[in-house]
């Protein structure tokens, strides 16, 4: 009896200072002028990566250099994000092409069971926190994909870890004006700016940031 209550004890104790810890992370940071800022950004199919891209585009040359993330059989936005990335080297010299692209298994396939997709999940942060670990950004930047919730939790498990902080920045796709996505809803706990476009979705979530269309 004595032993189940030590380790509940240090079962609580351990979730405590996690919990604490998460809190610290998430926390409102001070930012200071920097002369770049490394951003890591998770594309999706369909509509994610048109929108993420159009973000992207007007963004400054600071925020370089630029990783992309995408799910291993994404084609299409691996072809979107050449071309953007093409476009963009044409108009500013300074600009590196080709861009740095990587690959993680999908987190949730379309339809695929609740069960599953755990476990699915946890393949792609086995593959997901290695690459945060790697590039260390300053900045991910997402829009909804399945993809960015293994990359947006590996980002928060470097600040937890005492790596580094990782600012997540989450702005829910247009398409939602009144309710939130899958990711949405997971993400907004954990994002340090969770921006949405429409004033429905403000009024519900008070917490985030409303800016009105900027996709």
């Amino acid at each position: 009896m004595v032993s189940v209550l030590i380790l509940a004890a240090a079962a609580v104790s351990v979730a405590i200072l996690l919990a604490v810890r998460l809190w610290q992370v998430l926390r409102p940071l001070h930012v200071t002028p920097r002369e770049s800022l490394r951003v890591l950004i998770v594309a999706g199919s369909g509509g994610h990566t048109t929108e993420i891209l159009r973000l992207v585009g007007s963004l400054s040359r600071a925020y370089s250099p630029r990783y992309y993330v995408i799910a291993e059989s994404d084609e299409m936005s691996a072809k979107k994000i050449h071309s953007f990335e093409r476009a963009r080297a044409k108009r500013d010299s300074t600009n590196e092409y080709p861009p740095h692209l990587y690959r993680i298994p999908r987190s949730r396939e379309v339809h695929q069971s609740w069960l599953s997709s755990i476990f699915t999940t946890l393949q792609s942060m086995w593959f997901s926190f290695p690459l945060i670990y790697r590039k260390r950004p300053d900045l991910v930047l997402c829009n909804g994909p399945g993809t960015c919730v293994p990359i947006c939790v590996s980002a928060l498990l470097l600040g937890i870890l005492g790596i580094k902080k990782v600012i997540i920045v989450y702005v829910e796709s247009i398409c939602r004006v009144e309710t939130l996505s899958l990711s949405g809803k997971i993400l907004f706990h954990l994002s340090h700016y969770f921006i949405v476009q429409w004033p429905a979705l403000k009024e519900k979530y008070p917490k985030s940031v409303y800016l009105g269309r900027i996709v």
